[in-house]
């Protein structure tokens, strides 16, 4: 610990992100990426003539890709935020709505970032515990707070609540800032964006590294009513005026237009995680339901943090939590169908 650090950073407890190891012949399945590249039209960004205008700054409000993905949703361009990775998106909407007099509400088991961006700010919290099947119960949400916050569909559980329960708490929430965290949406859920229009309080937050293969870009998104926009459009200029960069814009684009390949990558992990649920469930794993790009998975002998050390001693990488409530639980992504075939059959012999 250094004599230099502040108190807040010696108070931090920061998020911990998945293991990036360079090790020959690894399947990776711990971090949640796409095992299918990005679209070809990606590729045909990378000129000379792209190269040579990094040189310049990039449009600091990104309008071409707020055009793209206000069409692609059905919105207007001015109710659309842009900025690097939905991680720094989020960051920004915990500064620019959730310093308030009461609490910030989120499930106890939930994306770790939320309560190491808490600290960050000074925001307090109030955890609400998951039901018995892990699933969130918005039963106990219309209570006092100064924001909610909750991923549709849930990390690290991978369950989803459909859209009417999330209107539900929107009709009865209605002094506050809500925002779906919907990063892993596309993979079987449906977005609250249809919703912004009619609920001012309404955030919805998603990124590209995901279903569209862009992680290595760090592109991520908002919409919402456009003073909800013009709120982290204050912050983000406070902080950062180029969140993208010119590569990054136009890849996104590229990603956006080309629809057909992003759906065709979609259904194959979608496919891909269908099957991986029947065969870890032949094995005796109890899956929970998934509608992201990984799965939940208990395994029978309850050998969880075990197990995860066996599978690495095989160059198999999976997620494992110590957390109480899921410390017999691995997160498995969903890597392409014969990375899953392999896994299964190591999860065979061990």
């Amino acid at each position: 610990m250094s004599k230099f650090w502040s108190q807040v950073v010696r108070d931090l407890e920061p998020y911990v992100p998945g293991e990036q190891p360079q090790i020959e012949g690894l399947i990776k399945l711990n971090t949640n990426e796409s095992p299918y590249p990005p679209s070809p039209q990606v590729i045909k960004l990378m000129t000379h003539d792209a190269i040579d205008r990094l040189r310049l700054y990039p449009d600091p409000n990104s309008k071409k890709l707020k055009n793209t993905i206000a069409n692609y949703y059905a919105v207007n361009a001015d109710q659309v935020f842009v900025g690097n990775g939905s991680d720094e998106v989020l960051a920004l909407a915990f500064m620019a709505f959730f310093q308030q007099e009461n609490p910030l509400l989120f499930p106890d088991i939930s994306y770790s970032f939320y309560p190491v961006y808490c600290n960050l700010f000074g925001i307090k919290f109030n955890t609400i515990a998951l039901r018995d099947d892990f699933s969130i119960d918005f039963s106990d949400y219309p209570r006092r707070n100064g924001g909610v916050i909750f991923p549709n569909p849930n990390a690290p559980t991978a369950i989803g609540k459909p859209l009417a329960d999330i209107e539900k708490l929107l009709q009865q929430n209605t002094d506050s800032v809500v925002l779906v965290d919907e990063a892993y949406i596309d993979f079987g859920g449906e977005t609250a964006i249809s919703l912004v229009d009619q609920y001012p309080n309404l955030l919805v937050v998603q990124t590209l590294s995901k279903s569209r293969s862009l992680a290595g870009l760090r592109v991520g998104f908002a919409v919402g009513n456009v003073q909800l926009i013009n709120g982290l459009d204050r912050v983000k200029n406070s902080f950062n005026s180029y969140p993208l960069d010119r590569l990054a814009e136009a890849a996104t684009i590229a990603a956006f237009e080309d629809d057909s390949y992003f759906k065709a990558c979609r259904d194959r992990i979608v496919a891909t995680r269908e099957w991986t649920v029947k065969a870890l469930e032949s094995l005796g794993f109890s899956v929970l339901p998934s509608q992201a790009n990984f799965v939940f998975a208990k395994p029978a002998a309850n050998n969880a943090a075990e197990l995860a050390q066996q599978l690495r001693e095989h160059k198999i990488l999976v997620r494992y939590f110590s957390a109480a409530r899921i410390n017999e639980f691995l997160r498995i992504t969903i890597g392409t169908q014969e990375q899953m075939q392999h896994l299964i059959a190591v999860l065979k012999n061990l």
